[in-house]
């Protein structure tokens, strides 16, 4: 690992993903969550003061960076409900099958390498009848705004710790083996390539 990712970057994503525009985005969805959470991408922990401590039992959340959940772990410290960390990769969850209540995904589509792989892993912890949450930037709908995100993406990779400006959200979801049951979109204020959102319910299309 360089030390731009172990030292620059954890604090750089934080700081991004910390901005006012994308935490009202996390008030809007994290509090739909219920029972036992399974949270993609924890992070260092933004959206756990916005869980609803009256229907959650428990956030596990799932992260690939040490660096990450080393900060998150501070930010579990001041939340209202348990939280437990593991370390893995979203492709491959060390969870049970049928085990959680609700996945949370937000802000993370954009950097896990294998998106279809890490879909399907999360369908399959899902008990039946559970949801997918998600809140993530991506594709925006005019051409001259896609044409920034396809010329910015190989460099934008780079310093962003592999995210990607160009992913389509839905088309993503639904590759991974779920239907999209709800979804709204719009553009954060700031930079239009890094800010078109979409955020919603979705539901494992076998259920």
């Amino acid at each position: 690992m360089s030390a731009y990712s172990e030292l620059v970057l954890p604090h750089l994503v934080h700081f991004v993903c910390g901005l006012k525009p994308i935490m009202r985005q996390r008030e809007k969805i994290v509090p739909l969550a219920q029972g036992c959470v399974l949270e993609v991408g924890v992070g260092s922990g933004l959206n756990l003061p916005y869980y609803d401590a009256g229907k959650v039992s428990k956030v596990i959340g799932l992260d690939p960076s040490p660096e990450m959940t080393r900060k998150a772990e501070r930010a579990a410290r001041r939340a209202r409900i348990d939280v437990e960390f593991v370390n893995a990769p979203a492709e491959s969850i060390p969870l049970a099958s049928a085990s959680v209540d609700t996945a949370l995904v937000t802000y993370a589509l954009c950097t896990i390498p294998e998106t279809t792989p890490a879909l399907r892993e999360i369908a399959r912890v899902l008990r039946p009848g559970g949801r997918l949450l998600f809140c993530e930037h991506g594709l925006a709908p005019d051409a001259n705004v896609r044409k920034w995100q396809e010329t910015m993406t190989p460099m934008w990779k780079r310093f962003g710790g592999g995210c990607h400006l160009n992913r389509d959200i839905p088309a993503l979801i639904e590759q991974g083996g779920f239907r999209i049951a709800s979804m709204d979109t719009m553009y954060l204020p700031g930079w239009r390539p890094a800010t078109f959102n979409y955020w919603g319910v979705a539901q494992p299309a076998a259920a």
